[in-house]
C-alpha cells in the first residue's frame, strides 16, 4: 500500500484539427504537474473530436505513427508525471478505428492499452442520434494496469453504463477506475454524475474520469463536469463546463476502509436464469345447499 497522491482531470474542448488539440491538450498537462499531480488523465478523443467519417477515418493512425501518442509520451518524459491521453483514434485492419486509450508511465513507456469494448449506438431526443458501431471497431479485453500506487482499471465513456465490467476490473484489484468521455450534454445533465458516483460506490474505488466539453464540429455538444469521485462516492473534484483541469488528493488506504465497511465485492451470489412467475389463484368458492 502506497501514500496518497495527486491526481488531475484535464478538460478540453478538441476541434477537428490535431495539432492544436495536442497543444492544448498539452499546455494543460503541463499546468497540472505544476500543481503537483503524478497522475494526470486527459478526455476521451483528446486528439480530434470529428462528426464525419472521413474524419474520423481518414485522420486515425496506426499505433507507430500516431502523431499524438508520440506527442504524449515526450511529454510524459517531459514534465516526470504519469499520463492518460484519454482517447485516440486508431486505425484498425478493417477501416474501422479503435477508440483506445493509453496508460503512459513517467519515462515515456507505454504500459496498458485499451480498446472501448461497448459502442455508443443510440437515438435521443429532438433527433440526435450516434452510431459509434459504424466506424471504431469494439475492443474484446477488459484491462487492469499496474501503477506505482497501486492497479488501474481502464474504461472509456460508453463502459460506465455496463457496471458488470467494472465490477469485475475491482474484483481482478484495481483501485482506481479511469472513465476518459465525450458525454454529450443530453445525457451528461441526466446522468453522468450518477453514473460515475455509482460505479465508485459498487466497486470501492476511486473514479478518475476527465471529459470533454462545449461545442465540437457538426454541432455536438459535450457536458464538461470532469469529476474524480471518492470510493464512499464523494465528489473530490467537479471540473464545470469550461476548458481546464482539477486536481485532488488520491489516498489508497480509503479503497481498504470502504470495501471493509461495505464488503459487497465479496458478497457475489450466482444466480440462475430469471424465470417468470405464474401468478397463483385461489380456487373460486362453490356455494352450499
Amino acid at each position: 500500500m502506497t501514500g496518497p497522491f495527486r491526481v488531475a482531470c484535464v478538460q478540453v474542448n478538441a476541434q477537428r484539427e490535431i495539432d492544436g488539440n495536442v497543444a492544448r491538450a498539452a499546455d494543460l498537462v503541463r499546468q497540472a504537474r505544476a500543481g503537483g499531480a503524478d497522475l494526470i488523465a486527459m478526455p476521451e478523443n483528446v486528439s480530434m473530436m470529428g462528426c464525419r467519417s472521413r474524419d474520423i477515418r481518414g485522420l486515425a493512425m496506426p499505433e507507430a505513427e500516431h502523431v499524438a501518442l508520440s506527442e504524449f509520451r515526450g511529454l510524459a518524459r517531459e514534465t516526470g508525471a504519469w499520463l492518460l491521453p484519454g482517447s485516440l483514434g486508431i486505425a484498425a485492419d478493417d477501416g474501422r478505428v479503435y477508440n483506445r486509450s493509453y496508460l503512459i508511465d513517467s519515462d515515456g513507456g507505454i504500459v496498458a492499452r485499451y480498446d472501448k469494448i461497448h459502442m455508443f449506438d443510440v437515438d435521443l431526443a429532438d433527433g440526435e442520434s450516434y452510431r459509434e458501431s459504424k466506424n471504431f471497431k469494439p475492443g474484446e479485453n477488459a484491462v487492469v494496469a499496474p501503477t506505482p500506487w497501486g492497479l488501474l482499471g481502464m474504461t472509456v465513456c460508453y463502459d460506465v453504463r455496463f457496471p458488470h465490467l467494472y465490477r469485475a476490473l475491482a474484483k481482478a484489484g484495481a483501485s482506481f477506475l479511469t472513465v476518459p468521455a465525450a458525454f454529450t450534454r443530453t445525457t451528461g445533465t441526466a446522468h453522468w454524475h450518477v453514473l460515475l458516483r455509482s460505479r465508485a460506490i459498487e466497486t470501492g474505488c476511486y473514479v478518475i474520469a476527465p471529459a470533454q466539453c462545449g461545442a465540437h464540429p457538426g454541432a455536438r455538444e459535450t457536458f464538461g463536469h470532469s469529476l474524480i469521485v471518492g470510493p464512499w462516492g464523494d465528489v473530490l473534484a467537479d471540473a464545470g463546463e469550461e476548458p481546464g483541469f482539477v486536481i485532488a488528493d488520491v489516498d489508497p488506504a480509503r479503497v481498504d476502509e470502504a470495501r471493509r465497511m461495505v464488503p459487497a465485492l465479496t458478497h457475489d451470489r450466482g444466480i440462475a436464469t430469471p424465470e417468470l412467475a405464474t401468478p397463483e389463484r385461489d380456487e373460486p368458492v362453490r356455494a352450499v345447499g
